[in-house]
């Protein structure tokens, strides 16, 4: 008869997320989140990454050496970098916290936010927080429901822009986009239908760009929600585009058109 193997368990500790990369290792310990437990790859790399390292030991991270092939499999492709950093799970900002410093604005840009309405696979959500990050996004703003969760897969696509980037997740989206409409925040959605380009609106002021998930696109009630609907120019066969490329696009259109904000320039966070 013949026997099941049993699992294989995760490699990791239980409980904890994995973050890979000197990036996004770097990115947490600056956010004031010391991991719990740091594994570093045998051989050269303590050396190399020893101000990195000595920089989670001082936060009480236990330091441990492990062989590569350890790593490889941990990260399943994804380039550790001899690095992987264990810590709690992320979690979403709530409401709250979103209206009281959309309120309270600090900063003398104007807010500039990413709406994602069902984007639901975790490498899309990943990739489109890398992006947001990458442009100076303020914040992210998800629906409770069809939507991705904040998990370890995130983070290791979002290569550190998980923990850099607020993201906010809201009970009913329609009703939240109504209130940044209250605060003086400009709505724009995409859908290939729209009749503008997102080239030609503009996007200097208060915004929150709004994109959908790849297929169904915006839902009837976000779409409604909208004040213009833009889409981008396709010239080619394909009729729509991954939606993390299409958010990096409009994103970065809005960061030309407001010339101040580089990318990497923008600092200011929700």
């Amino acid at each position: 008869m013949k026997q099941n193997k049993p699992r294989r368990s995760e490699p990791g500790p239980p409980g904890l997320d994995a973050v890979f990369g000197v990036h996004a290792v770097r990115a947490l310990l600056e956010r004031g989140e010391t991991p719990k437990q740091v594994w570093v790859q045998e051989g050269s790399a303590g050396s190399r990454l020893a101000e990195l390292l000595e920089a989670a030991r001082q936060g009480g991270a236990r330091i441990t050496p492990r062989p590569r092939v350890e790593l490889d499999r941990l990260a399943r492709g994804a380039a550790h970098q001899g690095i992987v950093a264990f810590t709690a799970p992320l979690a979403f900002g709530n409401e709250a916290e979103l209206w009281f410093k959309l309120e309270a604005w600090p900063h003398p840009s104007p807010p500039l936010l990413l709406v994602l309405d069902g984007v639901t696979d975790v490498h899309n959500f990943g990739a489109c927080l890398r992006s947001a990050d990458a442009a100076g996004v303020h914040g992210v703003i998800v629906p409770k429901d069809k939507s991705a969760p904040l998990n370890a897969m995130v983070r290791k696509v979002a290569c550190g822009a998980a923990e850099s980037v607020p993201v906010y997740q809201v009970t009913n989206l329609a009703r939240s986009l109504a209130r940044l409409k209250e605060l003086g925040v400009w709505i724009t959605g995409t859908a290939g239908e729209a009749e503008s380009l997102v080239f030609d609106v503009d996007l200097q002021g208060p915004l929150a760009v709004v994109m959908g998930a790849e297929g169904k696109g915006l839902r009837r009630l976000t779409r409604e929600a909208c004040d213009t609907l833009v889409k981008l120019p396709m010239a080619g066969s394909v009729s729509s585009l991954n939606v993390s490329v299409a958010t990096g696009i409009c994103l970065f259109e809005a960061v030309r058109q407001r010339g101040s904000a580089s990318p990497g320039a923008v600092s200011h966070k929700l």
